[in-house]
């Protein structure tokens, strides 16, 4: 017989254990970790247009299954219409809601926000440059509709509020998820009119997954983003014209020059190749740059850097008669500004953002670089 068994110093804590199991609080034992709390902001979009009638938020949720094995749902209605009727306006009441939700309440984990696939990518882009907070804000879609056959709308939601519930996806900007993958919002286009696959980041690549069993991720954009970001909508009433034009075989300028007269402030030219542009365009934009108005180089490409050759300078203060056509020169090389790696589209939406605060071209070039 083993004698040290029966040993006060042995058998003590054999004692005591019971004891201090019962002192944990039994909530410990008996309930579960309660899911993080997320909200669904519904905008309409294809995920909603159903035939006979789009469905509702609330409509959404209920349709998401195994849903609060994962978050506790919360939903409201912000608009429902098709993604390309959404306003600048609305863009702008978006950002502020989404800011507003996340200064009230502290405890929600994230948001997710539907839209048409159709600009999904800008609106994306735009909430990523406004919405000043590390939580994750996600935005999904989906390509067909409810009332067809693979509707995948459900699907997209569950997988949108699993990433806007995990930990991993704070400060990773706004999200895109939609097939089973995660995207940045600044990186991500829409690459076919009609299938699933159609979101993609091209060269850049995913920046996660959504599986079964858990949330991936494998990179993070590195550009500042949300709580990095200086663009603070509660002080824009506006965002001012910007216009996209494209560059092809023997474009006309006159095209510009409308532009410019209906009130554009800047213009993005989606260039061939590397910047590169054709017919009476170059006249026209060295117009339009010499009376102040901002001209980025994008490419229509649909990826690739377009860098600045020089820093921009400050456009020239009035001049005498003589030195006109030096500070003109000058005035057009300072409002000509390099999109970097931005899509056109999402060149124009940074520069709508940065004209609504500054007409700065060595600031607005800053921005091109640092987002």
């Amino acid at each position: 017989m083993n004698t040290n068994l029966f040993r006060p110093t042995r058998l003590l804590p054999r004692l005591l254990l019971p004891l201090f199991l019962l002192t944990i609080a039994p909530s410990a034992w008996s309930q579960p970790a309660q899911p993080p709390r997320v909200r669904l902001i519904a905008t309409g979009g294809t995920i909603s247009n159903r035939t006979g009638g789009r469905l509702t938020a609330d409509d959404l949720v209920k349709s998401i299954p195994d849903l609060a094995r994962y978050a506790k749902p919360e939903f409201e209605q912000f608009s429902n219409v098709s993604s390309s009727a959404l306003t600048l306006v609305q863009w702008l009441q978006l950002a502020r809601r989404i800011n507003e939700a996340f200064q009230q309440d502290r405890d929600l984990a994230g948001i997710v926000v539907t839209s048409g696939t159709d600009t999904l990518e800008e609106t994306a882009y735009f909430l990523d440059l406004t919405v000043r907070d590390p939580r994750p804000v996600v935005v999904v879609g989906s390509m067909r509709n409810p009332s067809t056959l693979g509707y995948e709308g459900a699907a997209n939601l569950l997988e949108g509020f699993r990433v806007a519930a995990e930990p991993e996806a704070r400060g990773k900007g706004v999200l895109v998820v939609l097939n089973d993958e995660i995207n940045a919002a600044r990186e991500v286009t829409k690459t076919d009119a009609l299938r699933l696959q159609t979101f993609q980041s091209r060269s850049y690549g995913l920046l996660g997954v959504v599986d079964a069993d858990r949330v991936v991720f494998y990179r993070q954009s590195l550009k500042r983003h949300t709580a990095a970001s200086e663009f603070d909508v509660s002080k824009i009433a506006e965002l001012p014209r910007v216009d996209i034009v494209m560059v092809y075989q023997g474009a006309p300028g006159d095209i510009i020059t409308s532009a410019v007269e209906h009130g554009a402030r800047g213009i993005v030219v989606a260039g061939a190749g590397a910047g590169a542009t054709s017919g009476s365009e170059p006249q026209a934009l060295n117009d339009a740059a010499s009376k102040g108005i901002f001209i980025v180089t994008s490419t229509r490409t649909g990826s690739g850097r377009i860098a600045a050759r020089r820093a921009p300078a400050q456009v020239p203060p009035p001049s005498t008669a003589a030195g006109d056509a030096t500070a003109q020169a000058r005035g057009r090389a300072a409002t000509y500004i390099a999109a970097e790696d931005l899509a056109p589209v999402k060149a124009r939406i940074l520069l709508m953002l940065a004209l609504a605060q500054t007409k700065d071209p060595v600031e607005v070039q800053r921005m091109f670089t640092q987002y």
